[in-house]
């Protein structure tokens, strides 16, 4: 597996490669979540790049950007077990020049849940995607569904502006209490976790109501808030795959998502129907 870390080494690596290329972006701090993407992405492709780099535009003033989990070892170790053919890890100052060309995530996508908490949060993650979209030109991305937002915008980018590149949507992947794996995990302490089980006890339990028949968007919510109290809560929503706000579910075509803080620590999960 080859390490890269300039964006010259990597045109050089991306044009000696023949077949089909798969492109893993990722923020590092990698887990079996981010090993399920990888090994996706090498199962479908002649060859598959991983991107390991913590994008300083999609984060707003205060996040944590600064102490985001860096694990740079690690995380090569991970992408060269799971069979990538390369990582690339630049650094901020080789990504952004100070003449960048704006690109803004559309509003009726990014300003409403994550968006509504994160103002230009979504800009700035297409403003790196179309970075290594233009710089892997991969014939396959793959992304997790555990941040469903991204993904429905990312998957409108790509077919508004008519780019050649399939998005393959990957399941979420949870420990086994049910938790979903993410690297912001790592800020929990031990009675956080149980407490953050709460979130994924909430969207199973929707299942319960569908089985019986029970559709009603407001009944489920409350039973949700019920079994999330006492967290404090940024937002509960079931929403159709426009990101549109729906009466009943609709099976096939639901989404609920709900993000809360444990602690001082902000998380995000859902489930599809």
């Amino acid at each position: 597996m080859k390490i890269i870390k300039t964006i010259e080494e990597l045109k050089e690596f991306r044009s000696s490669l023949d077949g089909s290329v798969g492109f893993v972006p990722t923020m590092g701090a990698l887990h079996d979540g981010h090993k399920s993407l990888i090994q996706k992405s090498v199962d479908q492709n002649d060859h598959t790049i991983v991107s390991v780099f913590v994008n300083p535009t999609q984060f707003l003033p205060g996040e944590d950007l600064e102490k985001y989990p860096r694990k740079e070892e690690d995380d090569t170790k991970i992408c060269e077990t799971c069979g990538a053919s390369a990582i690339f890890i630049p650094d901020a100052n080789i990504m952004y020049s100070d003449k960048e060309p704006l690109v803004l995530a559309p509003n009726k996508f990014a300003n409403i849940l994550e968006g509504k908490t994160r103002p230009g949060h979504f800009d700035g993650v297409l403003r790196v995607l179309t970075k290594f979209f233009n710089l892997v030109k991969p014939n396959r991305a793959y992304f997790g569904k555990k941040d469903t937002q991204q993904l429905l915008i990312i998957q409108n980018y790509i077919n508004t502006m008519f780019l050649d590149i399939e998005i393959i949507p990957c399941d979420i992947v949870r420990e086994r209490d049910g938790l979903a794996l993410s690297s912001r995990n790592a800020y929990l302490s031990e009675e956080e976790k149980c407490m953050a089980l709460r979130i994924s006890k909430s969207l199973q339990n929707t299942l319960n109501f569908v089985e019986n028949g029970d559709l009603d968007s407001r009944s489920i919510k409350e039973e949700m808030l019920r079994i999330l109290e006492p967290l404090k809560l940024d937002y509960v929503a079931i929403v159709n795959k426009e990101l549109e706000e729906i009466q009943k579910v609709e099976e096939g075509n639901t989404i609920i998502l709900v993000a809360a803080y444990v602690g001082k620590t902000r998380l995000i999960d859902n489930m599809w129907i």
